[in-house]
């Protein structure tokens, strides 16, 4: 067994540009940094056969980034025909603006206020171009607004931030919360057990070979860190930040705001929940 297979989710490996199933082309964003890791990877779907496509998160306003994606797909002999994105954090979505006008593609997502055209996306929609099929899952926690992809034909989800390939995700309180996370991600498990998915594509990280692995270890994760917390809280650890600097010692410091973030949330879920 590969170092990677033995890994939570069965990383594939390296974080690069190109194919990463039969419908699905990365194109890697040149933002890396501690909260993107590697850079935010751009999805451009379609099916092998068809002439049009459908990119998920242009990324940063990155002129460079954006006419890659276009030329990517050119050179695949695709069009891009919409541009849809799995939340508003601008890693993800603030090029969509610029990437519309290069493109000509409406810009659809679950936040008003990122559309571009009169249609956005909500839970139990199929989106179809070129016989391409997309299903919209709601995935929220991460942001009220974060949503998921499951491509049915290539058995993948595509989770934008909601899953990473590497490490763990924050819960961005105010505007994310902790039980709706809980929520979501078993909601992708039940992708895994009842829809075959067994693929994750996700924002940042490298493409995860196991599913239900990397759902179940998020899950397991969020319970051990909650319970940590509610620990901290009873030895009285009562701000935000005190409770990131004795539960999160063993984290980079440069992560800790965001931790701070992910522990808010937490003492919100516990004080909705009666605890200390």
């Amino acid at each position: 067994m590969s170092a990677a297979a033995a890994l939570p989710g069965q990383p594939r490996g390296l974080v690069e540009s190109g194919p990463a199933t039969a419908r699905a082309v990365n194109v890697l964003a040149p933002n890396p940094s501690a909260m993107t890791l590697d850079g935010t990877n751009t999805w451009l779907l379609s099916e092998p056969d068809s002439g049009l496509a459908v990119v998920v998160d242009p990324g940063p306003l990155d002129e460079g980034h954006l006419r890659h994606v276009v030329d990517t797909a050119e050179k695949l002999g695709k069009r891009i025909a919409l541009t849809l994105l799995t939340h508003g954090h601008p890693d993800h979505a603030e090029g969509a603006g610029r990437f519309a006008e290069l493109t000509g593609t409406a810009v659809r997502a679950l936040d008003p206020a990122l559309r571009l055209g009169d249609e956005g996306l909500g839970a139990g929609d199929v989106v179809t171009v070129g016989g391409l099929e997309l299903r919209i899952v709601p995935t929220p926690g991460h942001t009220s607004d974060s949503l998921s992809f499951h491509l049915p034909a290539d058995r993948a989800v595509l989770t934008g931030d909601t899953i990473l390939g590497r490490g763990t995700t924050m819960v961005a309180h105010p505007d994310g919360r902790l039980g709706d996370y809980l929520d979501s991600l078993r909601r992708l498990r039940s992708l895994t057990v009842d829809d075959g998915v067994h693929t994750v594509l996700p924002g940042h990280g490298p493409v995860l070979e196991d599913a239900q692995g990397a759902v179940e270890f998020y899950l397991a994760h969020r319970a051990g860190r909650l319970a940590q917390v509610e620990s901290a809280v009873r030895s009285g650890h009562r701000t935000a930040a005190d409770v990131v600097a004795h539960v999160y010692a063993d984290v980079d410091r440069s992560l800790w705001p965001a931790a701070e973030l992910s522990v808010r949330a937490q003492l919100e879920y516990l004080g909705e929940r009666g605890s200390p």
